[in-house]
């Protein structure tokens, strides 16, 4: 079958699915190694003799800021015609692994804050480079759905660690937990390096196809700001990053404070619980945006917006009531709801741009969610909960949890300020 001259021939629907499972497996890692610290963080907040304030730091802007900072150059380098995408994701793999071993060896609070600052430096090559490789790799009526595939790494991984990690640290200590979550990433990044195609070099292969130039962060940042949709849909996205990442964090501290489960019970119940619930709502809402979006593109976000709505009164339910069980129940459906978003979101960055710009694109969402959410959230979370402490003594993380579950409308009217505009400015290619 001839191609297009301007288009790279498209690749076997096998390739394809083969693609999107090696990515959904490294970003299980990514996320694994990123929040196994939050199940660990009331046993190494105990052993280190730490404050909220730097359990906070340490699961938050440790990470969060050098991920986020480097996210962006790195983005502008996979989004140059002649750069390897996959060899991105495989060195970062690679390094970010190497980087969740060496937590497990830290002998003080300050060593194990630059290993999770290693992390960060790792972790700051997969999702541009991901979300722009799958782009590139896909159909364009795929993309939210292909996205959301990519994007159920985030519970998945957040089971994984929630679980796997609270019952390594029951069973060995939370030391073990992080050599046992690292190692598998060193094997991984050997096979992505030498099984994956970079999309760019069939398209090189084309005779007469032309090659279309990187656009210059200067360049990439005027048609970025030309988009009357991204600013609110980036605002939107790190909002829920920042109530979804101090809540992961401090949920999980308030089930073993306020409930007096161990380590290894929350991961277990919680890890389970969130990382099902996740993973429907991930689906979901790439399934949705794909559906309906297709037709009137402003329904991309449609999910997101209603469902935020409806989780907010639940999780302040759900914080409310004394038996852990019932609680439990309750969180299995905002988490659906709040993880709506993800696929939706971030198919419209890469559908708001030209291909030269996608992964500047969604590397500033990126940052926006990490330094804002992951950096500013848990940290944000603890010096409440340490400010609260003299008035609510135990409960106040369950005070600064209250809080955060109605602030959860803030990202639904962002989400509808930016749908307003997805019908004039998404690209079709």
């Amino acid at each position: 079958m001839s191609s297009d001259s301007s288009t790279p021939p498209s690749f076997d629907r096998r390739y394809v699915r083969y693609t999107l499972w090696i990515l959904l497996a490294v970003y299980i890692l990514n996320f694994l190694d990123r929040q196994i610290v939050n199940i660990l963080a009331e046993p190494i907040k105990r052993d280190l003799g730490l404050s909220d304030t730097q359990v906070g730091l340490m699961t938050g802007l440790a990470f969060a800021l050098f991920y986020a900072v480097l996210g962006i150059p790195i983005a502008r380098y996979a989004d140059a015609p002649q750069s390897n995408r996959v060899g991105i994701i495989s060195v970062s793999l690679a390094l970010w692994s190497g980087m969740t071993v060496l937590c497990g060896l830290a002998g003080n609070f300050v060593q194990l804050l630059l290993a999770r600052i290693g992390v960060g430096v790792g972790e700051a090559g997969c999702t541009p480079a991901s979300h722009s490789l799958i782009a590139d790799t896909v159909p364009p009526e795929k993309r939210a759905s292909s996205i959301a595939f990519f994007g159920l790494g985030i519970p998945l991984g957040g089971l994984l660690g929630m679980a796997l990690g609270g019952q390594l640290a029951d069973a060995y200590g939370w030391r073990t937990a992080f050599l046992m979550a690292g190692a598998p990433g060193l094997l991984m990044a050997v096979l992505v390096w030498f099984t994956m195609k970079e999309p760019r070099r069939r398209f090189a292969a084309v005779p007469g196809a032309p090659v279309a130039p990187r656009a210059s962060f200067k360049e990439a940042w005027t048609e970025i700001r030309a988009s009357r949709a991204f600013v609110p849909l980036t605002i939107a996205a790190g909002t829920v990053a920042f109530l979804g990442y101090g809540k992961g964090v401090w949920t999980t501290i308030f089930f073993i404070r306020t409930h007096g489960l161990t380590p290894g019970e929350v991961g277990l119940y919680l890890g389970v619980g969130y990382g099902i619930a996740g993973v429907l709502g991930t689906w979901l809402g790439g399934w949705l945006a794909d559906r309906y979006g297709a037709r009137q593109p402003r329904h991309y976000l449609t999910g997101p917006i209603v469902s935020m709505v409806i989780a907010a009164p639940l999780l302040y339910w759900a914080y409310s009531v004394d038996d852990w069980r019932v609680a439990l129940v309750i969180l299995f459906f905002p988490t659906i709801a709040n993880s709506l978003y993800y696929g939706p979101a971030y198919a419209c960055a890469q559908s708001l741009v030209s291909p030269r710009s996608r992964a500047v694109a969604a590397s500033l969402i990126v940052f926006a969610q990490n330094l804002i959410g992951l950096g500013l959230g848990p940290l944000f979370f603890g010096m409440l909960s340490d400010a609260f402490r003299p008035m609510a003594g135990e409960d106040s993380v369950r005070w600064v949890l209250y809080g955060a579950a109605f602030l959860g409308i803030i990202p639904s009217i962002f989400f509808w300020l930016a749908s307003r505009h997805l019908n004039a400015e998404m690209k079709k290619g």
